[in-house]
């Protein structure tokens, strides 16, 4: 009898198990936070907040004049040696990708600085000019105040840890904005053509 009230008991713990692996990880479908994000972007899309952005020529941007159109979106310092000066040269070569849709009004790349106190217009500008900047369509901005900054953060799922060595550890990716201004997807950084398909399946006339 205590054999059978032990395996039954282990049964019970086993299935507490199973049901609290499958709330942690959405079903079983994901199993790393950066996964649950994508998972949670792509079935619910988020809203851009209503916020102003400082761009690299100095002029403000209005995140939601920027509305009507399809916006690839990264997150940069530019002070980074790592995965920032790779992905400013992915933005520059989808510049070449994007150029029709570009050009046509229905996409525009945006990279905002994490770090708006060290990334004035100056450094924002230096920063696309290394990356191979073509001149159209990418705007690199920086939020106005640390209240938008943690709201953008907070609708993309930006994770900015300092380092301690004046830097950052940061998760990295291109988010999906569509017309309609809700954040629709996320895609991995280091494949811009993923990103570039929404762009092409969503922006022809």
């Amino acid at each position: 009898m205590s054999a059978l009230k032990t395996l039954l008991a282990s049964l019970l713990i086993l299935a507490a198990g199973i049901a609290a692996l499958a709330a942690a990880t959405d079903g079983f479908r994901a199993f790393t936070s950066e996964t649950a994000r994508r998972i949670a972007v792509r079935e619910h899309p988020r809203r851009l907040p209503s916020l102003s952005l400082q761009a690299a020529d100095g002029r403000i941007v209005e995140l939601g004049g920027l509305r009507g159109r399809w916006l690839l979106v990264d997150f940069i310092y530019t002070r980074c040696i790592t995965y920032c000066s790779v992905q400013g040269s992915e933005f520059a070569q989808l510049q070449d990708r994007l150029a029709r849709p570009i050009a046509a009004g229905r996409a525009l790349l945006l990279s905002i600085s994490f770090d708006p106190a060290h990334d004035a217009p100056a450094q924002l500008a230096a920063y696309q000019h290394r990356s191979g900047d073509r001149g159209a369509g990418w705007i690199a901005a920086r939020p106005l105040n640390a209240a938008d900054l943690e709201a953008l953060k907070q609708v993309f799922g930006v994770t900015a840890i300092p380092d301690g060595l004046g830097g950052y550890v940061h998760n990295a990716a291109i988010a999906v904005v569509d017309p309609r201004g809700r954040l629709v997807a996320i895609t991995d950084w280091s494949a811009p053509d993923e990103a570039a398909r929404y762009v092409f399946q969503g922006a022809r006339p």
